[in-house]
Order: structure tokens, then C-alpha cells, then sequence
């Protein structure tokens, strides 16, 4: 009984310190209407980026990602965003992958003024041998992500839905040894250029 008459006072105390806080201002709550209404996302761009890449034996995951900006609408500082991006793709109804960021935090968006680069990248992808497996597949399926964002207790607002682009933002390094026989060949070259000039 002493239990049970101990965990009543905690749970009284703990519903009047939150009542406390938000009428002081120092827990404030935010609408997902309020969020809505205080954000623009800006300057999108969607691509594929590696996850992991082995040269020998070739190996590479892609997985889909997106970046953008975050626009303050308001007259206040904007801060304690967080987002949430559900990739898929087209026609399934489970997602290929998931990313959630805490984005804007110690650094405030002023009114008016854009935040830096934010990017959320799937934590599944899709795996082949060489960038030219991707490149050359005629089975690529289209990738689409949705966007939501979240703040200081607000439920999460959907912000947008993008279809991922083809591009591919990773360059495979050059085997080990090509970068000689390339320098030696161009050297050959040359040589032929010159005789031919001559």
C-alpha cells in the first residue's frame, strides 16, 4: 500500500511540475499546425550515395538520400527541428529504409534566413558489384521519399514527397596499379604524337 501511495505522489508531482513549466514558458509545446507554419523546405535535391564499397571482391551499396534547406517563416529564431524520411519504392508498400536527424538544434535559423545543408540518407540501399552495375541496370526501380518533421513535442507533419534521382553521388576509385599504366600509356602517346608531327 505504501508503494502504491508513493507512486500516486511522484505521478501528481511530476503532472504538476510539467503544468508548471509550460505556464512558466520554460516547457513549451509546439503544434504540428505551429510547425507547419513556421517552415519551408528548400532547395531539394535527391540522389544515390555509397554506404559501403569494397574493391576487391567488388562490392558496393547505394542507398537513396536526399538534402535541403530549411526556411524560417517566422519573425523567431527556429530551433529544436527534428526530421524523419521513409524511403520506398514505387508501387511496394514497405520501406526500403528509414533516417531520422535531430537537425536544428545549437545553431537557431534567424527569421527569413535559411539553415544549412540538411541530408538524410537511407539506412538500406541496394547492393552490386561496380558503379557501373547501377549505371547499366535497365531494372532500376524508382525510389520515392517522404519527408516529415517534428518539434519540441509536435506530432510528425508531413513536409513533402520526393522521387529520388538517378544520379549517383560517388566516384569508384581507379584500381590500384591503373593509375601507372595510365601515366605510361600517355607517355606513349605522346611519343606518337610527336613523330607524327615530325
Amino acid at each position: 500500500m505504501k508503494r502504491v501511495t508513493v507512486l500516486f505522489v511522484v505521478i501528481i508531482l511530476a503532472v504538476i511540475l510539467v503544468f508548471v513549466l509550460q505556464k512558466a514558458g520554460l516547457w513549451k509545446t509546439i503544434t504540428a499546425e505551429d510547425l507547419e507554419a513556421s517552415i519551408e523546405v528548400v532547395d531539394v535535391d535527391t540522389f544515390w550515395t555509397d554506404k559501403y564499397y569494397q574493391p576487391w571482391p567488388p562490392r558496393l551499396v547505394l542507398v537513396p538520400a536526399i538534402s535541403f534547406r530549411v526556411k524560417n517563416v517566422t519573425d523567431q529564431p527556429l530551433k529544436y527541428i527534428n526530421f524523419n524520411a521513409n524511403f520506398r519504392f514505387m508501387g511496394d508498400y514497405e520501406n526500403l529504409g528509414d533516417a531520422f536527424l535531430a537537425a536544428i538544434r545549437n545553431n537557431p535559423v534567424p527569421p527569413r534566413e535559411k539553415s544549412d545543408v540538411i541530408t538524410l540518407k537511407s539506412n538500406y540501399g541496394v547492393e552490386g558489384r561496380t558503379l557501373a552495375t547501377f549505371k547499366d541496370n535497365p531494372h532500376w526501380k524508382t525510389v520515392f521519399v517522404k519527408l516529415f518533421a517534428q518539434s519540441k513535442g509536435s506530432q510528425f507533419l508531413p513536409v513533402g514527397e520526393y522521387e529520388i534521382s538517378r544520379r549517383i553521388d560517388f566516384v569508384e576509385p581507379e584500381p590500384v596499379g591503373m593509375e601507372k599504366k595510365k601515366t605510361e600509356g600517355e607517355k606513349e602517346l605522346k611519343k606518337e604524337e610527336k613523330k607524327q608531327e615530325n
